[in-house]
């Protein structure tokens, strides 16, 4: 369904930091910039990208939105969720770990990057 996702960073700097840290422990290779100073994290099933905002303004989280990274173990979730928090991020909700509702059970950690963007790291159990 997607084909990228961008979040925007006042420090993008700080902002690479973390992601290279976060999505390095789930196996995912350090973020390229361009020439305009994008940063790219390109893997087979879609792009995450950070950048400074085109009209200038300041980046700002969106409130109520989060974006999930998909795991393929609880292990690799504990260790984005540490990577983040040791690379500048906050751990936020419930400490990581499994979460049952429905139908489904879930391995689940929770930080917010630099700029304030909600994220989520996910294993289906």
């Amino acid at each position: 369904m997607f084909s990228h996702i961008f979040v925007g960073a006042n420090d993008v700097a700080a902002s690479k930091k973390f992601y290279d840290a976060t999505l390095g422990a789930i196996g995912i290779p350090e973020g390229k910039a361009d020439p305009k100073g994008r940063v790219f994290y390109r893997t087979a099933t879609g792009v995450f990208g950070i950048t400074k905002p085109i009209d200038g303004k300041a980046a700002t989280h969106a409130n109520g939105g989060t974006i999930g990274f998909a795991c393929d173990s609880p292990e690799k979730v504990k260790a984005w969720h540490d990577a983040g928090v040791a690379a500048g991020g906050t751990s936020i909700e419930d400490p990581p770990g499994w979460r049952e509702g429905g139908a489904a059970r879930l391995y689940l950690a929770y930080l917010r990057d630099p700029a304030g963007n909600k994220l989520c790291a996910l294993h289906r159990g």
